[in-house]
């Protein structure tokens, strides 16, 4: 999800609520205590220099009951961070307090914010030696091929 998409819905909603990938929900007074850009320059493994940008919110949840961020309160944050901080419509990524700091991608399912898994990936297979995937194929649908062999049909 990007800055302007979580804008848009933010203009509509009434309360914020994130979900964990495990379908349990953000306690409700979370507060988000940082929005910002974050760019990474590195090199993969097969020696491609490569940059990214992702708008970062970070998640956090403390033993104040009393309040609860409201969507235009998020919507305010979100567009002072734009220009401080020259922020353009980059996808967001979510920082939230697991057993070690958990970084989501953003989705959304019409009533919530949805916390969704990451996966690491090898951005350089073809430089560094990793097979294709060979194809998985199921013996019932081989038995039923019109070229497979039949006991006695001769093509053993």
């Amino acid at each position: 999800m990007k800055l302007s998409e979580i804008k848009s819905k933010l203009n509509q909603l009434e309360t914020i609520a994130f979900q964990l990938p495990n379908g349990t929900l953000v306690p409700s007074h979370f507060h988000v205590t940082e929005v910002g850009k974050i760019s990474k320059h590195f090199i993969d493994c097969g020696g491609t220099v490569r940059q990214e940008e992702v708008a970062n919110f970070q998640l956090w949840e403390a033993n104040d009951y009393d309040h609860r961020l409201h969507p235009e309160k998020l919507l305010n944050i979100i567009e002072l961070s734009e220009k401080v901080l020259s922020i353009g419509d980059l996808e967001i990524e979510v920082e939230y307090q697991s057993d070690t700091i958990g970084k989501y991608n953003l989705d959304y399912d019409g009533k919530h914010f949805l916390l969704t898994s990451k996966q690491t990936a090898c951005l350089a297979q073809d430089a560094c030696g990793i097979p294709e995937e060979k194809p998985r194929v199921k013996l019932s649908e081989l038995q039923n091929s019109s070229s497979s062999c039949s006991p006695g049909s001769g093509c053993c």
